[in-house]
């Protein structure tokens, strides 16, 4: 018979419960309340009724866990860092948001610092978030040149060390699916816009859409190339890029953009020159960022499913934190799958 929970009043005088006054309302052990409330991995041999019990008690008597006091009993601090190149743009605020929604599931707290492409501000933020105790590291867009013995998960860094996880996105797939699209819609003179050099999927994104347009009969024309150039993550280096391009030449149907920011800016720059997206030219981006669906006209883009990017970083650094996975049992590259978004900014190449 489940033993009735007991109403008693809150401590006196402003003070928290402790996790021993709750289970002693609760009638369960400390040690079982405490491995509820921190949703550790024995929480999972806890009958559901019994965890829903703990968790409406903590909520009733207003519980709340003493950071502090965990952290010392633990001998660990339950902070994880993340190192972005900068948090201004859709992209990095999307991993983000996903870094942050796994984070807090497991009851871990994160910092996170941005070095702005530059080796010292990147070595610095290095260190203090050593210094601050963090447990392992998560970088986004970022290669690490900094060593160290926490554990580290990459996104989009593409890390040689052996011991650094990798997030990375099928770029072959992606680039199938952009210049597939092109392609069925009648286009044949593709630009490209290929991302700056210290991005570290600029490369591999530019080779595999080279790839998928060679595979289709699509020539690639060097006058039909531009690369962005600057720190700047507005459109603004999309829409100098573009000025670059139509500099070059003005023959081509379509555009194909290193990121959703470069594709606005695009559009932007076709339109100040009087050409009309997408009736004249058709424009594809990439990564699907929150503005993306609400451009004009909307963005037709590759989708990089950003947030689950996240997630998935930051559980594959907290299992392996938590030891419940061995060495061997999380791979080194974990790829994530695109997919196509269609929207207003492609249409079938004009017939003339």
């Amino acid at each position: 018979m489940t033993k009735k929970t007991e109403k008693k009043a809150p401590p006196a005088n402003g003070r928290s419960m402790t996790i021993k006054e709750l289970s002693s309302i609760i009638g369960l052990s400390p040690g079982t309340v405490s491995v509820v409330l921190n949703n550790t991995a024995r929480a999972n041999v806890i009958p559901q009724k019994t965890k829903d019990r703990i968790l409406q008690a903590a909520r009733d008597y207003g519980y709340r866990p003493h950071y502090f006091a965990r952290s010392l009993r633990a001998n660990r601090s339950f902070m994880i860092g993340v190192i972005a190149a900068e948090l201004s743009d859709g992209y990095c605020a999307m991993i983000l948001n996903g870094i942050e929604s796994a984070s807090i599931r497991q009851g871990y707290f994160y910092l996170n610092m941005s070095h702005l492409h530059r080796q010292e501000l990147l070595d610095h933020n290095c260190r203090m978030l050593i210094e601050r105790q963090v447990e392992g590291i998560i970088t986004i867009d970022t290669k690490m040149r900094f060593k160290t013995d926490l554990p580290v998960v990459a996104v989009a860094g593409h890390g040689d060390d052996p011991a650094i996880t990798n997030v990375v996105l099928n770029h072959r797939t992606a680039a199938e699916l952009g210049i597939e699209h092109l392609y069925s819609l009648g286009h044949r003179k593709i630009a490209l816009i290929k991302g700056q050099d210290f991005s570290s999927d600029s490369q591999i994104r530019f080779e595999t859409i080279k790839e998928s347009a060679v595979k289709r009969g699509i020539p690639i024309d060097e006058r039909r190339i531009v690369q962005l150039e600057g720190i700047n993550p507005s459109p603004e280096v999309g829409y100098i890029a573009t000025q670059k391009l139509l500099a070059q030449t003005d023959d081509f149907t379509a555009i194909f953009a290193f990121n959703d920011m470069s594709a606005i800016g695009a559009i932007r720059a076709l339109t100040d020159r009087g050409i009309s997206v997408p009736k004249d030219v058709s424009v594809v981006g990439f990564d699907n960022i929150y503005f993306a669906e609400f451009s004009y006209p909307p963005l037709t883009t590759i989708r990089q499913p950003l947030f689950e990017m996240g997630e998935l970083a930051a559980e594959t650094l907290i299992r392996r934190l938590s030891g419940d996975a061995g060495e061997n049992e999380i791979p080194r590259d974990l790829s994530v799958e695109p997919e196509l978004i269609v929207r207003g900014s492609t249409t079938a190449k004009k017939t003339t």
